[in-house]
């Protein structure tokens, strides 16, 4: 009987050990988008994308220029012209309108691609920061901002990150 009884409360204060020592366990959170905004890559990579948005949109309204000058010059021809001539000036113009479509999509999936990948290299880069950050701090868990519910403010770490992201 006495053996059962040690050998329960060995257990017992195995058990106990183990919870205390998980309860030391840091964990901090991050605000992502904060650090996004504000670091010198993220904000390369927003002026980039800006301009690359600015740039097709310009292209853009040019085609879209284009195009309504071709119609209404078609539209102006059309009691002067033959009406063979007068379809074939609308086939040309709907695929003028078809290619200008291609190039659009072009642009929008280059875009696309851009802020993929500008994303990537940004998730990639950041996720190195906060390995280095973690594993010089003892950190075991290191959390989104917008996942968290409730947090105390001393377990926030964005500044620290934003610090050390823009010195990497």
């Amino acid at each position: 009987m006495n053996k059962n009884l040690l050998s329960f409360i060995i257990i017992l204060a195995v058990f106990f050990s183990t919870n205390y020592l998980h309860a030391q366990e840091k964990i901090a959170f991050v605000d992502i988008n904060y650090i996004y905004s504000n670091s010198k890559i993220g904000k390369k990579f927003t002026k980039e994308l800006e301009s690359k948005l600015k740039s097709i949109n310009k292209e853009i309204q040019d085609l879209q220029k284009k195009l309504d000058d071709e119609k209404k010059n078609v539209i102006s021809q059309k009691n002067i012209l033959a009406e063979n001539e007068y379809k074939k000036k609308i086939v040309e113009l709907e695929s003028n309108l078809k290619k200008y479509n291609e190039i659009i999509s072009k642009k929008n999936k280059d875009l696309t691609d851009f802020k993929s990948k500008s994303k990537n290299e940004f998730t990639k880069t950041l996720r190195s920061t906060l390995e280095k950050y973690a594993k010089e701090n003892s950190i075991s868990m290191i959390l989104r901002k917008d996942q968290i519910l409730i947090g105390k403010n001393n377990l926030d770490i964005t500044k620290d990150i934003l610090d050390l992201f823009n010195k990497s």
